[in-house]
């Protein structure tokens, strides 16, 4: 149980990267892009709500397929072992005993637990996948989570360089507002990032940060020199 929550602890702060990620780069680099070209916030704030909103959508079924794929996959290769199990139980037998061995089990004590586990099939196929083919058996509905949680993920991350734009009444304005909160809460995303994926935290919060500003500044430039 425990485990399951770690897991499930562990998918959660995975999408929510995911999600916060692309919210805040791409819709910063789209408003940052249209503010080098058009003189009204008007055009800015309806491009970009749409923008999230195809993100939202795109983001979160892109999570869900991921998580789907993932869960066939698994039942797939699930759905073989229980048949190996049943057509050639000694060889299956054999290969949880050989696990034991590897890892530095006695070898009568691994024949003992070998034939413990294969008197329960559920158990014997759940350890081959797990110690076998190296697959975890994936969270009930962790596709439908994984996909509201990155949708609503990246709603969060999208709506923090637009939100400058709905509280200013010109561009230039909305631009150098939104380039200040964003870079802000990049930082301290990036911060975060690196905190919960063990990464430098100066070197982790610079990359996010300027990811993110290389993005804005090339949307800019680009949508200047076309105009």
């Amino acid at each position: 149980m425990a485990n399951e929550k770690h897991k499930n602890s562990s998918d959660l702060i995975k999408d929510i990267i995911i999600g916060v990620s692309d919210g805040l780069t791409v819709p910063f680099a789209l408003t940052a892009g249209l503010s080098g070209v058009v003189n009204t916030n008007h055009l800015i704030i309806v491009s970009g709500i749409a923008e999230i909103a195809a993100g939202c959508i795109s983001m979160g079924l892109g999570g869900f397929l991921a998580g789907q794929s993932e869960s066939d996959h698994y039942e797939s290769l699930s759905n073989n072992e229980y048949h190996e199990v049943e057509v050639m139980p000694e060889s299956e037998l054999q290969e949880v005993e050989d696990a034991f061995l590897e890892m530095g089990v006695d070898p009568d004590l691994s024949k003992k637990v070998a034939i413990q586990i294969s008197r329960d099939k559920d158990r014997w196929v759940d350890f081959m996948m797990k110690f076998e083919i190296g697959l975890e058996k994936p969270i009930k509905n962790r596709a439908r989570k994984s996909g509201v949680n990155i949708a609503l993920s990246y709603l969060f991350g999208g709506f923090i360089p637009l939100f400058p734009y709905l509280v200013t009444h010109d561009n230039s304005t909305g631009l150098l507002w939104s380039c200040i909160v964003t870079i802000i809460a990049l930082m301290i995303f990036g911060y975060f990032k690196s905190k919960v994926t063990g990464q430098p935290l100066v070197k982790g919060t610079l990359k996010v940060t300027s990811i993110g500003i290389v993005a804005a500044a090339a949307a800019y430039t680009l949508a200047k020199l076309v105009s």
